[in-house]
């Protein structure tokens, strides 16, 4: 039986106090109904003794407090789920937008899931192929993952993340792979760009969009990713699926996540973000992963653009602790007009060596990976020798390198956007640029690896 209450004391925002409730729960869904029939929907924030802090997804503009009732429905927000859900377009709430038909429930799932069980975690490694060299080469990402994309303002990160969405894959024929797109606080513009690329290229027929645009309630950019990640639980870990799940921007969902911290009045920790939010972020992080026992897996690929370029701002900072490494773009290589502008060097995958090798890459991958990096590293320093003492100041071998770094960017980093090159592709590729370099130098490769894919560079 449904609890209704005519007790609405005050409205203040998004929030709304009730009065004299009786078993009520924290995150509770809340209906309000209104003198003329119209229903707005809200969560249990808070339970004091008889009284209820509700927060309203829609607002409470326009709400008459005398004439309307609240109705606690006994379950927290819930998500339909089916696998006819592939292909389709929903609302950061899972209320279909495509015009589509609403989804026929195989069962209702509680979006905020539930923690997987530390013991019952099978390791990440097997192999994820993005088609990007600069990341499938040197920052791998395997399957159960969690590595986000610290980009920054005005970089290309919605190119990149429609990019990885439309080239992922698990190599092996027999994987059945799924991508779910959340996307929280975006401009309109920004959800036709990614509705029509995943069309225009069919890579929407295996994929689940939730868009949460800019001018949605801030409330619902806080469902947004819960109502992905509990989409890619029920494919992942019911439908034998590897579903590759892709968030962005988390920074918005943060600033929503400050919002209403703020209209609780609660005390605020760094930079006026609530000290919970370490907490909140690893609850949607820590839903990545392999299970043992089932076919599926979930790997994240949250993206955040960091505030002022700022990699020590809390939402970054945070992040970093909780992920397995970071993907970080590069202003100076965007203007430069090299795309994807990955920034390598600081870039990190810790679970990188899990995933490469003999049987899942190539046997030649973590040697060539180590000397591309070591010989990107040389070739810059060289580069900043010459502009601060002149090119006269190099030896013949810091010229070497300093060509190496200049290729490297030219012909690795930058494939652009429509390109997806196999692992095959990207490890050849290393090999070509490595020949810039004198054999003697190539001391993290083995004698044997060398003799069977080293040649001296062709321009």
């Amino acid at each position: 039986m449904r609890k209704e209450y005519k007790t609405i004391r005050e409205v203040v925002g998004p929030l709304m106090l009730v009065d004299n409730v009786e078993g009520v729960s924290y995150n509770e869904l809340v209906e309000i109904v209104e003198h003329d029939g119209n229903i707005r929907r809200g969560k249990v924030l808070e339970v004091q003794g008889n009284k209820a802090l509700v927060q309203l997804f829609e607002g409470s503009q326009g709400l008459q407090v005398s004439s309307s009732k609240a109705r606690f429905l006994g379950h927290s927000l819930e998500l339909a789920v089916s696998e006819d859900m592939l292909g389709r377009v929903f609302s950061g709430m899972g209320e279909p937008i495509d015009g589509g038909a609403k989804i026929i429930a195989s069962k209702k799932m509680d979006i905020n899931g539930l923690p997987i069980n530390p013991y019952a975690r099978d390791y990440p490694n097997e192999f994820i192929q993005t088609g990007i060299s600069s990341i499938d080469g040197l920052n791998t990402l395997v399957r159960g993952q969690k590595l986000p994309v610290f980009s920054a303002s005005g970089l290309p990160h919605a190119q990149l993340a429609a990019q990885i969405a439309r080239q992922a894959k698990v190599l092996g024929s027999d994987e059945k792979f799924a991508v779910v797109f959340g996307a929280m606080g975006i401009t309109y513009e920004e959800a036709d760009f990614f509705i029509q690329d995943f069309r225009k290229t069919g890579a929407i027929e295996r994929a689940v969009l939730f868009m949460n645009l800019a001018n949605d309630p801030a409330i619902e950019r806080i469902a947004t990713p819960r109502m992905a990640l509990t989409a890619a639980e029920y494919l992942a870990f019911e439908m034998d699926m590897h579903v590759l799940v892709i968030l962005t921007d988390i920074t918005n969902y943060a600033e929503a996540l400050r919002e209403t911290s703020a209209a609780r009045k609660e005390v605020p920790g760094r930079r006026g973000y609530p000290g919970y939010m370490y907490t909140d972020l690893a609850s949607l992080y820590e839903r990545a992963g392999r299970i043992k026992g089932k076919k599926g897996s979930i790997t994240q690929i949250p993206i955040l653009s960091m505030p002022e370029d700022d990699k020590t701002h809390p939402i970054p900072d945070l992040t970093g602790y909780i992920t397995e490494g970071q993907i970080i773009l590069s202003r100076e290589l965007y203007k430069k007009g090299f795309l994807p502008p990955v920034d390598v060097l600081p870039s990190l995958s810790r679970l990188k060596d899990k995933g490469i090798g003999a049987g899942k890459t190539r046997e030649d991958h973590a040697r060539t990976m180590n000397q591309l990096f070591s010989a990107y590293a040389e070739g810059k320093s060289a580069k900043e020798l010459a502009a601060i003492l002149g090119e006269a100041a190099l030896s013949d071998t810091d010229k070497l390198y300093a060509k190496f770094a200049v290729e490297f960017e030219k012909q690795y980093i930058n494939q652009g956007f429509t390109t997806n090159r196999t692992i095959e592709e990207t490890l050849n590729l290393g090999w070509k640029l490595l020949g810039i370099l004198p054999r003697s130098e190539l001391k993290r490769i083995s004698d044997a690896m060398l003799d069977k894919y080293y040649k001296p560079y062709v321009e």
